[in-house]
């Protein structure tokens, strides 16, 4: 016997009870693949963060989003490089809730009140719970979950903007903001770069993705965590090419601009970060490598 048959057989042979049996993940396996748990609880000093996977969403040619700029040859040697297929990709939608004292601040809705209560609810947490609802920008994935054929889904939150971004889409014209965020403008609260959401929790500029992005620095107990939103949108296509475009950033070049400045200000200070977009649960840590960011995910650094 090999040394490879050998670890082969080892692995194989605990398992079997449970095949005979027809319990555990083998047994469901011809069923459907592992779900993903849809939320990540975690600790910033005396601040709870909670990323909750709101849903996802596989997507074919994905060059006609990321790398817009970039050779076809480019984009697929980069692919190759980071072991991703560079003709099909998955995109996650990932709110983060944050909980410190009696707030509980949910950052974003996902596409659809289905998935964030769903995801709230696996969490241990209900829609009626959450005091604050901060919109980082107001594309329809971080939109969607306000509003539901009831009503407001968040029937007991204030609500909180950047000013500019409200404004901009407010004299749009757009379907979803008006069915969304419309109905709820007179409970929305605005704010600048630099104020707080509350103490602890300050707005960052990060415009370019749409004309008032906002990502949020979060400190607690001399740790911090910036939550980036859409500032980047792949873990590899924005993160290592951070020049590369994307074709949902309004304005392409001031979102070049502000993924080098923010996302360096992370690498350079050691920060966590969550990103909407990054493999779920989101989390991680950046290097600045060459050209761009290396994504080194979060394991076990914000455990409880």
């Amino acid at each position: 016997m090999t040394r490879r048959t050998a670890l082969k057989t080892a692995a194989i042979l605990p398992a079997a009870p449970a095949l005979l049996s027809g319990t555990g993940a083998a047994a469901q396996s011809a069923d459907a693949p592992p779900a993903i748990p849809p939320y990540r609880r975690m600790s910033l000093g005396e601040m709870t963060v909670t990323t909750l996977l709101a849903g996802s969403r596989a997507m074919d040619n994905p060059q006609d989003i990321f790398g817009m700029n970039a050779s076809p040859e480019a984009f697929r040697k980069v692919s190759e490089e980071a072991f991703i297929p560079h003709d099909k990709s998955l995109n996650f939608f990932t709110p983060t809730l944050i909980e410190t004292g009696s707030e509980k601040i949910l950052f974003d809705t996902g596409l659809s009140p289905d998935g964030i209560t769903g995801a709230l609810a696996a969490a241990g947490h209900a829609p009626e719970e959450i005091t604050t609802v901060v919109i980082t920008h107001m594309h329809g994935d971080h939109i969607g979950g306000l509003m539901g054929e009831g009503g407001a889904t968040f029937a007991n939150a204030k609500y909180v903007t950047g000013q500019t971004e409200f404004d901009h889409w407010a004299q749009a014209g757009n379907d979803t903001f008006e069915a969304k965020v419309r109905p709820l403008a007179e409970k929305f609260g605005f704010l600048k770069g630099g104020d707080s959401v509350i103490s602890g929790i300050s707005a960052v500029e990060a415009f370019g993705h749409t004309p008032g992005h906002m990502a949020f620095l979060v400190e607690s107990g001399g740790k911090g965590l910036m939550l980036a939103a859409d500032t980047t949108n792949h873990y590899v296509w924005s993160l290592q090419r951070p020049d590369w475009e994307v074709k949902y950033d309004t304005d392409k070049e001031a979102a070049a601009a502000t993924r080098k400045t923010l996302l360096g200000q992370v690498a350079a200070d050691r920060l966590a970060f969550i990103g909407y977009h990054m493999p779920f649960p989101g989390v991680g840590y950046l290097e600045a490598t060459g050209e761009g960011f290396h994504f080194h995910p979060m394991s076990y650094q914000l455990d409880l």
